[in-house]
């Protein structure tokens, strides 16, 4: 199934160190404050706040968000870059966004006449896009959060490039430079974390943290050959094995439902697939031309989808080895997600646009709301909402599949990791500011 024309990447791992540069702790000429690279000369300088396929100069300044909030909502057209010239007539929805970091909903969309909104369009099968009319209960009804409000931030110190949430919600843990730092959320007043992994050598930087169901076992990925398996039950977190393969990075990780698997994106392109009882790499599934970026399997454990920086997603039938389907996109992969519920793949581009497919039907939904790329996306368990992040230091929330967007927060740097909690009542997020941020989700 094919959703866009494809166009190659010229972007390519190999091409670049695998560990960041260090750089002096005052913001550089080179870098903004905000943790983001700005456009430089050659040598590219990457920047240690950022993903190292990120790194590099960057595809022109980030838009005004405040500017074209303010020309939608003064009726002037919110011109989007990425959309056809034809569209560009339909005002943008404001972007309301308060200056604390909490979250709201959006200033009902201002549209074109109709109500119909002006950052999600549906594109048929031939390739027609059309705006999307919201139903009437978009924002509304069972398992659909009204709003979220910021409980805690949690300083861990470098850019967090990974997190995720224990099943109870009890703990977050968090992955930057060298370490991931585990954090007692049920305590809100506690301001240190409760022990410390060191993973990787101290200037690598941890790119994917993932725990077994059992909250027992925590797997890590990043910036180094192996990926490491942690006993959490001891009375010390230790390291209880390391799987070692042959790329030079792990960019994200996937875990079987029944716990046997663990599926890893590596920077060549592979997707590796570990025994975890006998510790063995047992299949590489081949494909992907440039770094496999990006990786969610389906709640039954049958199928799993993958993107890549050769701008394409695929998805894979676990049971039978073999490659399902190839989509092919104008833009590099960076996140992705599949929805719980089935049917709806959400993908996050370096373009900034969202993209939810349908898993068996051609047609999809085409959502303009991030001004730069889309860094991490997370489906709640309900599959009624996802969110997305982006180097625009924005998170929101979206009504699947059409993309309403329920509320939104403006945090102060590129946000490059979330995780939604297994009841859908919390959300962390992970930033370039060095902090995690804990939000509970109102309803």
């Amino acid at each position: 199934t094919s959703s866009n024309a494809s166009t190659p990447s010229n972007k390519k791992l190999d091409d670049k160190p695998t560990t960041p540069i260090a750089k002096p702790a005052t913001p550089t000429n080179s870098v903004a404050s905000n943790g983001v690279p700005k456009v430089v000369n050659k040598p590219p300088v990457i920047n240690p706040g950022y993903p190292p396929y990120l790194a590099g100069p960057l595809n022109g300044a980030p838009h005004d968000l405040q500017a074209a909030a303010a020309a939608a909502a003064y009726g002037g057209p919110g011109v989007h870059n990425n959309l056809p010239h034809s569209l560009n007539n339909y005002a943008r929805a404001p972007l309301a966004f308060d200056p604390h970091s909490q979250m709201r909903a959006p200033l009902g969309p201002i549209g074109i006449p109709g109500g119909k909104p002006a950052y999600s369009f549906h594109v048929n099968a031939e390739g027609q896009m059309q705006p999307v009319p919201f139903p009437q209960d978009a924002l509304v009804g069972p398992g659909i959060p009204r709003h979220a409000r910021q409980i805690s931030s949690l300083n861990h110190g470098e850019v967090v490039c990974a997190v995720t949430i224990s099943n109870p919600t009890k703990y977050v843990y968090t992955g930057g430079k060298g370490c991931v730092k585990a954090w007692d959320i049920s305590q809100p007043g506690n301001k240190s974390p409760v022990s410390q992994l060191d993973c990787l050598q101290r200037d690598n930087y941890i790119r994917s943290v993932k725990l077994l169901p059992d909250g027992r076992t925590l797997i890590v990925g990043g910036e180094a050959s192996n990926l490491s398996i942690w006993d959490l039950a001891s009375p010390t977190p230790r390291i209880k094995a390391e799987l070692t393969s042959n790329a030079p990075a792990c960019y994200a990780l996937a875990i079987s439902p029944d716990s046997k698997v663990c599926f890893s994106c590596c920077s060549d392109g592979n997707i590796a697939v570990w025994d975890l009882q006998n510790q063995t790499l047992v299949r590489q599934f081949q494909g992907h031309t440039d770094g496999a970026s990006c990786i969610d399997i389906s709640a039954d454990g049958s199928k799993l989808w993958t993107g890549g920086l050769d701008n394409t997603v695929r998805s894979w039938d676990l049971r039978e080895g073999r490659q399902l389907q190839q989509h092919d996109f104008s833009s590099q992969i960076f996140s992705l997600g599949y929805c719980p519920t089935g049917e709806w793949l959400a993908v996050g581009m370096e373009n900034s646009n969202v993209e939810v497919l349908h898993a068996t039907k051609p047609d999809k939904y085409q959502l303009h709301l991030h001004e730069s790329c889309v860094l991490s996306l997370k489906f709640a368990a309900c599959g009624k909402w996802f969110v997305s992040t982006g180097k625009d230091n924005l998170l929101n929330a979206w009504r699947t599949p059409y993309g309403a967007s329920i509320f939104q927060s403006k945090e102060s740097s590129s946000v490059l990791s979330c995780d939604i909690s297994a009841d859908d009542k919390y959300i962390v997020t992970g930033s370039g500011d060095k902090k995690a941020t804990v939000y509970e989700v109102i309803y």
